[in-house]
């Protein structure tokens, strides 16, 4: 029989304002949490997350209405790495795109089948534990504004300042000023080829290790530019949504940056990873402003990447569940007990929970 689902959208505040480039409202992050029930496991639940983001055309809407179509193309999945994967390519072969939902029940598929088989996710997927450390992300805001959020942070191994603003020159300058590591800029595609020439030998100068995402996804002409005029590894992130992209990348971009809301989850991310560095590309594990049931998903697989973003939940004033901690060497503890090892705080609501089921 096929999988039931459970899903709930969250509205969560962040600890401090998030703006990006291409997104400059930072009232607060929406993310869907689903629940997924296999009857012949009915002891146990699946949970998984996915980040709609209307930049990739989804909402919270289009996720409740293609999740019965997902679900039933997966069937009755074999839980086991091989048969996710097949589910995972049964989803792509009835729709495409739609990463955030495909991501959800992915994350939920992986956490049963790990839970099913008595073992942590990653050592489900036979990944080790020990993961590189996370980086922490500071948005768009006034120069002064960022750098006291810098300095705040300054326990982080690397910084990612986001930047595609009036004053990301005097923001980098002044987040240098209290805190001597490594800086990683992301201008969410809003940055011109002006803007980046015209910053280059400041980024340089100010420990600056990469830049990710300067132009507008579809101009790989003016990455593939940039690139050849750049010391530094231009990474992609809009430019690279799923594996099928990275073939169009190379010789455009040293890296690219992975998530698991825009490919479609756990396995997805992982073959993602893998044809990255079969192509000789630097590999960049990011996310969104998930919870922490999206980042333990997405550490699962960070064993695989040599740049780790894996910090939306420490964005968030209040995440709902807690299981994932964080070491004082910046590096996701993966957890010992079986599946995601993740747990909400407070159950879902079976009364403001929708169902969806094939």
């Amino acid at each position: 029989m096929t999988p039931t689902l459970r899903h709930e959208t969250l509205h969560l505040a962040f600890r401090d304002p998030f703006r990006i480039a291409r997104h400059p409202d930072s009232g607060g992050a929406t993310t869907v949490i689903v629940e997924v029930i296999d009857t012949r496991h009915p002891d146990k639940r699946g949970v998984g997350e996915g980040f709609p983001d209307a930049y990739y055309g989804e909402t919270p809407e289009t996720m409740a209405a293609i999740f019965p179509l997902l679900l039933e193309a997966t069937g009755e999945p074999t839980l086991s790495v091989d048969g996710l994967a097949g589910a995972a390519d049964a989803m792509d072969a009835r729709l495409r795109h739609h990463g955030a939902a495909k991501c959800a029940i992915d994350i939920a598929l992986h956490d049963l089948a790990a839970q099913v088989a008595g073992v942590p996710l990653h050592e489900f997927l036979g990944l080790p534990a020990e993961i590189p450390p996370t980086d922490f992300s500071i948005g768009l805001d006034r120069p002064e504004v960022v750098a006291e959020r810098a300095r705040r942070a300054a326990k982080f191994p690397a910084l990612k300042i986001k930047v595609g603003g009036p004053d990301d020159l005097a923001t980098l300058e002044a987040v240098r000023a209290v805190y001597d590591g490594p800086l990683r800029v992301d201008a969410n595609t809003g940055w011109t080829p002006d803007d980046a020439v015209r910053l280059l030998p400041a980024l340089e100068r100010l420990g600056v290790v990469l830049v990710e995402q300067p132009f507008p996804a579809a101009r790989l002409d003016q990455l593939r530019w940039l690139q050849d005029r750049s010391p530094l590894p231009i990474v992609a992130d809009e430019s690279a949504v799923e594996i099928g992209d990275l073939d169009g990348l190379v010789g455009v971009v040293a890296g690219v940056n992975v998530k698991l809301a825009k490919c479609g989850g756990v396995g997805p991310a992982r073959r993602m990873l893998d044809r990255a560095r079969e192509l000789g590309f630097r590999t960049f594990l990011g996310c969104m402003e998930e919870t922490s049931v999206g980042i333990a998903a997405s550490a699962s697989v960070a064993s695989l990447a040599e740049w780790v973003d894996l910090d939306g939940n420490l964005l968030l004033a209040d995440d709902p569940f807690v299981g994932l901690e964080l070491g004082d060497d910046c590096r996701w503890r993966l957890p010992a007990v079986p599946g995601l090892g993740v747990r909400r705080r407070i159950p879902i609501d079976s009364a403001a929970a929708s169902a969806a089921s094939a």
